[in-house]
This record gives structure tokens, C-alpha cells and sequence, in this order.
């Protein structure tokens, strides 16, 4: 089991679909997603990831399910 750093500085990140995630502010964020303005300890993130990230689903199934409504 690897060594827990309870030093690590994390970023919160933000892709395409509107999905968050938390990643180690020293590594490079992976190629699809971009930074969303939140860095800080690993459960200041994910509490951040939480109060903002209130719809699960991906931006392409909202977005279809609105356009699947009837007009009224």
C-alpha cells in the first residue's frame, strides 16, 4: 500500500462534460480536462467538488434530455 502525503496541494479539475476531479497540483493535468480555480488540500477539493459538481450527469446527456422535452 503506497505512503499517504497528507501534504499534497491538489487542484481541482474540470473536463469537456462538466466532470470533476480532484489531481496532485505537481503533476501535469491529463490531456480532456482544464483547471477549474480551486487548488488546496485534498478534502478542501473534494468539498469544493461538492458544493459545486450538483448534477452528476455528463453535459452531453443534459443537454440531450432538454432537447427530448416536449415544448410546452
Amino acid at each position: 500500500m503506497a505512503d499517504i502525503d497528507h501534504d499534497t496541494v491538489y487542484t481541482v479539475v474540470i473536463n469537456d462534460e462538466e466532470q470533476y476531479s480532484i489531481w496532485p497540483t505537481y503533476r501535469p493535468v491529463p490531456a480532456g480536462w482544464r483547471e477549474a480555480g480551486k487548488t488546496g488540500t485534498e478534502d478542501e477539493c473534494i468539498a469544493y467538488v461538492d458544493e459545486v459538481w450538483t448534477d452528476m450527469r455528463p453535459l452531453s446527456l443534459r443537454r440531450f434530455l432538454e432537447q427530448a422535452q416536449p415544448q410546452s
